[in-house]
């Protein structure tokens, strides 16, 4: 990304305004001006970003990582590019979440627990602290179009009805222009119940017609990213994409699971490496090296 920038983006908002000067303009005269209404845009290079949260997977679930659930098109991303794994967690999903949405420890950020188990003690009470900014915020601020899709499982149990308050929802000061998905822990895959920004939307298909918000997801996102990238082209992107169909209810179409059938019936600790899965010994994780034995 380039460092050449003119502007000050350690303080954000950035300041817009500024004391006006004396401007003297002649209809009369063509080389009389006004300023130009400046946008605010990213510095030059800023790319798009795309970040997709799989929920309950293990680290080496995906083949991309010599696991069993074969994921292709992760492989390919990391042939391109790099591969990391001292990825943390904190074993839960709102303190996880919480901590990647805002770079900050899950207890300073407020969520020692999920949501649903929030406490009056220090670091427990599901609550965002106001002098922490989202990720979302602060790439908005500096002139990205952000969106969200899935699961949002960080917001106080008793703000998550219709009528919010909405501050710590996506689009409400979480940073989102634009979300899409449910709010809460998990959902039903095949009757969902969903919000776009903070109004309840319902589903005009069924898992009769092929419904399944997984491929619900997929399409608002490729509309979104194609109406964005039409309508302001040199903006980037900050995507975060978390479905939550590998969580509890596990709701998966027949399609995909007949693709598995028996592979995982003698239990985690006997799963074979598939073949599709890069050479035994190229992931040195020691619980991997147990689950994914030849």
């Amino acid at each position: 990304m380039s460092t050449i920038d003119k502007k000050h983006r350690s303080h954000l908002p950035m300041p817009n305004t500024q004391k006006p000067r004396v401007i003297m303009y002649d209809a009369k005269n063509p080389d009389s001006h006004n300023p130009p209404i400046e946008q605010l845009r990213p510095p030059e290079g800023a790319p798009n970003v795309l970040i997709i949260l799989i929920d309950d997977a293990g680290f080496g679930s995906s083949s991309a990582f010599g696991g069993p659930c074969y994921t292709p098109n992760a492989e390919k991303l990391a042939a391109g590019g790099l591969k990391y794994n001292r990825f943390h967690t904190t074993a839960l999903c709102s303190p996880t979440r919480q901590a990647l949405l805002t770079g900050r420890n899950h207890h300073s950020a407020g969520m020692g627990g999920i949501t649903e188990i929030a406490t009056g003690a220090p670091g427990y009470c599901s609550v965002l602290p106001n002098s922490m900014s989202p990720l979302a915020r602060t790439m908005k601020l500096n002139g990205y179009n952000t969106a969200q899709f899935g699961k949002c499982h960080e917001v106080p149990v008793w703000e998550t009805s219709p009528v919010g308050p909405f501050d710590a929802w996506p689009t409400g000061g979480g940073g989102f222009e634009y979300f899409y998905g449910f709010i809460g822990g998990e959902a039903n895959q095949w009757y969902p119940s969903l919000f776009e920004g903070t109004t309840p939307v319902e589903n005009k298909k069924s898992p009769e017609d092929g419904y399944n918000l997984v491929e619900d997801m997929a399409d608002k996102a490729c509309n979104w990213i194609s109406q964005q990238k039409a309508l302001a082209p040199d903006k980037p992107f900050f995507i975060y994409y978390a479905p939550g169909a590998t969580h509890a209810p596990h709701h998966v179409p027949k399609e995909w699971a007949d693709k598995y059938k028996g592979k995982f019936d003698e239990g985690w600790d006997k799963t074979p490496r598939p073949d599709h899965c890069p050479a035994k010994g190229a992931w040195r994780h020691p619980a991997g090296l147990r689950a994914y034995r030849s």
